[in-house]
């Protein structure tokens, strides 16, 4: 027999008031036990002491411990795995960069999939990349750079931290959008692409911008132009292509922070809160800025459609230039 309509009414709030509390009580109870905070690379680049800042802030403010776990390889494919994999409860989250997007089309097959394996939890930052040169090299400008490239007077090479990385695909954009004859010379790291510039072994780098600010101070870089919609916090000096009348060619390292799908809606919406905070703050703003990322903090909504955008913009890069893992 059927409750009557009044009785099954009351049944149904119930259950609507009973799934709200328990909504209300994860938010609250999180986190219960320390957090587990994946960054697929080694210690020490970029990403890591990034979420290192963020980690520390979240650690104070929530009371529990955040703590970092570098599980590097495969162009951070293997941890980003193992977070697609953890238990959805809020206490194993990632802190990934562009290759999270990148990687389905440029190994044809990973162990996750970005979109149907994770809960974004926002854009936490975007992270500036850098045309260098050697000093040198005759070309102030990137007017200049592309005319002494187009001239064939020397076959021209750029470094890039490896195979696949975004520095790399800015450059193969460039060889596509503008006709240019570029060499690509990959590195394992944007540190050791960066010293073999200075060192005059590669005339041209497109690298993040932290392994270089300090070349480009001493005057053993020469910077041409940031490819970000903005100026480098670090390099306020330095036109972007846009400036310099290259609008068409764009594209920025990111930090994305993620969730393994399942995780609570309350406890996306209490991270992406704080986190958005913690990269406001005067300080870690300023350090932040330091290292040429500029913060971001975008909703998961927001963040889920930024990585189908660069998924796409990235594919159609990777497909023309015929690119191929090694």
């Amino acid at each position: 027999m059927k409750p009557p309509r009044r009785e099954f009414l009351r049944l149904i709030a119930g259950m609507a008031a009973l799934t709200a509390g328990s909504r209300i009580a994860s938010a609250q109870a999180y986190p219960a036990r320390p957090v587990r905070v994946v960054v697929p690379f080694a210690p020490g680049g970029p990403t890591d002491i990034f979420a290192r800042l963020v980690v520390q802030k979240l650690s104070e403010q929530l009371g529990k411990q955040f703590y970092i776990e570098n599980v590097g390889g495969a162009s951070g494919s293997i941890g980003t795995a193992q977070v697609a994999k953890a238990p959805p409860d809020g206490h194993t989250i990632l802190f990934n960069v562009s290759s999270f997007a990148i990687n389905p089309v440029f190994f044809g097959k990973v162990p996750y999939d970005p979109f149907r394996d994770f809960e974004p939890i926002m854009l936490a930052a975007t992270n500036d990349v850098v045309i260098v040169v050697h000093p040198s090299v005759p070309a102030r400008t990137v007017a200049e750079l592309f005319a002494l490239i187009k001239s064939g007077s020397t076959k021209f090479a750029f470094s890039s931290g490896g195979t696949g990385a975004v520095t790399h695909l800015m450059g193969e954009q460039l060889k596509l959008s503008l006709g240019l004859d570029l060499v690509h010379v990959p590195y394992n790291g944007a540190g050791p692409a960066i010293a073999a510039v200075v060192a005059g072994h590669v005339p041209m780098s497109i690298s993040s911008t932290p392994p270089a600010t300090a070349h480009i101070a001493d005057g053993r870089l020469r910077a041409i132009a940031v490819t970000g919609k903005t100026r480098s916090l670090s390099l306020p000096d330095v036109p972007t292509m846009a400036e310099a009348g290259y609008p068409d060619t764009q594209g920025d390292q990111w930090v994305g922070v993620l969730a393994p799908a399942g995780t609570p809606k309350d406890i996306i919406a209490l991270l992406n809160r704080m986190i958005v905070g913690i990269v406001a703050l005067p300080d870690i703003k300023a350090r932040l800025g330091a290292l040429g990322y500029e913060p971001i903090g975008n909703t998961p909504d927001e963040c889920t459609a930024f990585f189908k955008a660069e998924m796409a913009k990235w594919s159609k890069v990777i497909r023309a230039a015929g690119i191929r893992a090694e």
